[in-house]
């Protein structure tokens, strides 16, 4: 998996960019044709300018976003997770276990308090259980896990403000 929280140096961006990268956080999908002609550019321009904005990293990468409920996985857990023992190594095989499992969209070390945020995604309160088992339960270094439970989603958004518009 890529490495997604690696920090890279911000790249200056005008005008074109910034309609671009809008443009491609409403739709990514949108070929490259109908990304120029909406964000007022050629073609070639359009394409050289977006490889450039995936070449240094500012587009990690391009994905359709599902609706889990109609999917069947309409269980939304939130849960932070305590280590025992919190050295880089300890730290380090907990994160590559919470990645490598498929139930985790998103796996945060935070501070100060729990070493982890997670979100989890799974179908249901028995999928939930067999998911604490697996992650938490069989790991001895897991001191704590709080969790919480989504019960309305009133604001979904992958969208990320862009500087200087």
């Amino acid at each position: 998996m890529e490495s997604s929280l690696t920090p890279i140096a911000p790249i200056t961006l005008d005008a074109t960019d910034r309609r671009l990268l809008a443009l491609l956080q409403e739709d990514a999908g949108r070929t490259n044709q109908a990304l120029a002609e909406a964000a007022l550019t050629s073609p070639a321009t359009c394409l050289r300018r977006v490889r450039r904005l995936e070449a240094a990293g500012v587009i990690r990468r391009r994905v359709a976003l599902l609706d889990p409920a109609a999917l069947g996985a309409g269980l939304t857990a939130f849960a932070e997770v305590t280590l025992d023992r919190q050295g880089a190594e300890h730290l380090a095989a907990f994160e590559q276990r919470a990645v490598a499992e498929p139930a985790v969209q998103q796996c945060h070390r935070s501070s100060p308090g729990p070493d982890f945020m997670l979100q989890l995604q799974v179908p249901d309160m028995p999928a939930w259980h067999a998911l604490v088992q697996r992650l938490f339960t069989q790991d001895a270094n897991v001191r704590n896990v709080k969790s919480y439970f989504s019960v309305h989603c009133a604001k979904f958004e992958t969208r990320v403000a862009l500087p200087g518009g």
